[in-house]
């Protein structure tokens, strides 16, 4: 099977349909206001009605009430819940649909994920104040002979180098910034040449 892609951060329905034809496998739709990839409740039940069931649509929350959370996730019929904060294991425990829990790494911190509990986890670069899309990679040497089955990988993923994180065999691979000529807006061409990139290698 080639490697899954998350294309993470849509805002707008043109750049969804065009993630999905291009070969995206999951759309992110992130309901933290603090980003400049935040979807308004329109513009999310647009673009949740043109994916349909194309591609499985993962929303994207930070620290966010778990009323909160379950109204979007009835509201959108999100497949998959992505924790991107500081929730403990009790906020990630319950729900009807998977989750996705983020570890944003440190430089020169040990990579364990043998004694992880969420459904999916999501491996991400440390920054003191933003919580993904920040552009920064993650040393991916460090990843070769770990288990990543149920892994994906982001940060700082673009077009020129997804192939080597493909090739650590994944779960799957996401990226937000890497395929954007604006915040929030994705570029077609860099979004082709990413899901292309990532889905070629074996």
């Amino acid at each position: 099977m080639t490697t899954r892609v998350k294309i993470c951060g849509i805002t707008r329905v043109e750049d969804a349909l065009a993630a999905i034809e291009f070969g995206a496998d999951l759309i992110g739709l992130n309901f933290y206001e603090r980003t400049p990839r935040f979807i308004a409740r329109d513009a999310a039940r647009a673009v949740r009605d043109a994916i349909g069931d194309r591609a499985r649509v993962v929303g994207v929350f930070v620290d966010a009430p778990r009323d909160y959370i379950e109204e979007c996730r009835r509201t959108f019929a999100l497949d998959l819940l992505q924790f991107s904060g500081n929730e403990s294991a009790d906020d990630r425990r319950g729900w009807v649909v998977p989750v996705i829990r983020v570890r944003r790494i440190r430089v020169d911190q040990k990579i364990d994920l043998a004694a992880e509990t969420a459904d999916y986890l999501m491996l991400d670069a440390f920054d003191q104040a933003l919580y993904g899309g920040t552009g920064q990679r993650i040393a991916l040497e460090r990843l070769k002979g770990v288990d990543l089955s149920r892994t994906f990988i982001a940060g700082g993923l673009n077009a020129a180098n997804v192939a080597e994180a493909a090739a650590l065999n994944p779960y799957a691979l996401d990226c937000a910034s890497g395929v954007e000529s604006a915040p929030g807006i994705k570029d077609h061409d860099k979004m082709r040449s990413f899901i292309a990139n990532a889905k070629s290698t074996r």
